[in-house]
């Protein structure tokens, strides 16, 4: 048998290969449209970025879409150069692809990141206009490539979808119906529309900002630079942001700030410092390391782990065959659940799904605005379950109710150093029934 080690890792290593071939792609992008130098650079600052290292590498349809949008970009590109229908890329750097396959490949690409995550669209549908303008045979290219990539990609992801739902489903037109046209997504927060601009995107490139905005100037790369306006405006349109919407752009900046290093590089090479001193390249590099470097390390191994380690513990628990059922008192979706837990047990958490009814809250509101009063009414025998997760902002809450029922505390893990959007959530506790003690 498995060990639960051995299933809780697998997933995040698979995520993490994804991640490799995205820096890969990044690389080959990068040569293709600037060149070799510029490459090395935006793979140093990929690599270095606080939120790409806190990010890719998780188990989020985002990093996945992150990754198809890169390699997508890379091989519509390389069609672009191989047809030589803009000048973009410079002769020296051509591709070897053929510009039927790289395109279609391209598109294959671009329609598997579509199913994954719908949105996508608003980053091909601005790539795709701008080459389509230009396109002699329209018809050809939507006839005999668009249409067919992506009837493919639709059948497959809707019979894939039956066999799943046990019903036809189009997850896509839900997704679209839910997001866009029924704004459900401000069920759960709104944030200004300036917000990507001013506050979510500065935080994720974070001090890569001012090397990036040179790069755009001295590359003048507009259509890339155009992206990654483009995305974050559309998306600013909603009102339900988050900081992972817009991560497939930010290899994109990343990419721009390799530039503007790579020009600190040459421009180091012809104006020689004496001795001793610390060259403009040598200052940035330090710079970026040590404000990004430390900042990775903490968001990936100290900051809201509780959440990741206590779902680690009951997996243990579980494999020694001390754990019946689990009830999780606390916000919706806090934990990796299943993805880390890896046994068939059963287990409850707060109810999240937007009401039809303005002004109805929710499990997950009702439980934070009278703890107590909602686990009586809702729960009323705690003995159904032997185990309860909660966070200690609550635990004082119904402390009492779980003395009552037989429930002693068994672990404590840490969780975070400050709060994010609620009341400090420093820990998660563990409790569990006497019984199976």
């Amino acid at each position: 048998m498995d060990t639960p080690w051995v299933m809780v890792m697998a997933p995040r290593l698979v995520q993490s290969l994804f991640a490799a071939f995205g820096d890969l792609y990044l690389y080959k992008l990068s040569k293709l449209i600037f060149n070799g130098q510029v490459a090395k650079w935006t793979l140093f600052s990929q690599l270095v970025n606080w939120f790409m290292f806190f990010c890719i590498t998780r188990t989020l349809s985002n990093s996945l879409e992150t990754v198809l949008t890169v390699a997508g970009l890379y091989y519509w590109f390389a069609a672009i150069e191989s047809s030589k229908a803009t000048s973009i890329v410079s002769k020296q750097h051509a591709a070897c692809e053929q510009s039927i396959p790289s395109r279609k490949v391209a598109l294959l690409i671009a329609a598997l990141s579509c199913a994954i995550r719908p949105t996508s669209a608003v980053t091909w549908l601005y790539v795709g206009l701008l080459d389509f303008i230009q396109m002699k045979s329209k018809c050809r290219f939507i006839l005999l490539d668009v249409i067919p990539v992506g009837a493919i990609v639709l059948a497959v992801t809707t019979l894939l979808d039956w066999w799943m739902y046990g019903s036809w489903v189009i997850v896509p037109l839900n997704f679209l119906k839910f997001n866009l046209l029924s704004s459900g997504g401000d069920y759960y927060g709104t944030h200004v529309f300036h917000w990507y601009f001013t506050q979510g995107f500065p935080s994720m490139i974070w001090t890569f900002l001012p090397f990036a905005l040179c790069g755009i100037v001295k590359s003048q790369e507009w259509r890339l630079s155009g992206l990654i306006a483009w995305v974050l405006g559309v998306y600013s349109i909603l009102g339900h942001k988050e900081f992972r919407f817009v991560l497939p752009v930010l290899p994109l900046a990343l990419m721009f700030s390799g530039y503007c290093l790579a020009s600190m590089s040459q421009s180091k090479g012809k104006n020689q410092h004496r001795k001793g001193s610390l060259s403009r390249l040598q200052l940035s590099v330090i710079l970026l390391v040590i404000t990004n470097v430390p900042m990775a390390l903490y968001m990936s191994l100290f900051h809201q782990r509780g959440t990741e380690d206590v779902m680690y513990y009951l997996s243990k628990e579980a494999y020694d065959g001390r754990v019946r059922s689990v009830l999780f008192l606390m916000p919706c979706h806090s934990t990796p659940y299943y993805s880390t837990l890896h046994y068939n047990l059963p287990m409850r958490f707060l109810d999240c799904t937007p009401s039809d009814s303005k002004g109805t809250l929710d499990e997950s509101d009702r439980f934070l605005t009278s703890p107590s009063e909602f686990v009586g009414d809702v729960f009323g025998n705690l003995s159904a379950f032997s185990h309860i997760v909660l966070f200690e902002s609550e635990e004082r809450h119904v402390l009492q109710l779980l003395l009552h029922n037989s429930f002693l505390e068994m672990r404590r893990f840490f969780h975070s150093h400050f709060k994010i959007d609620r009341d400090l959530q420093s820990a998660v506790v563990v409790y569990s029934w006497r019984d199976v003690l």
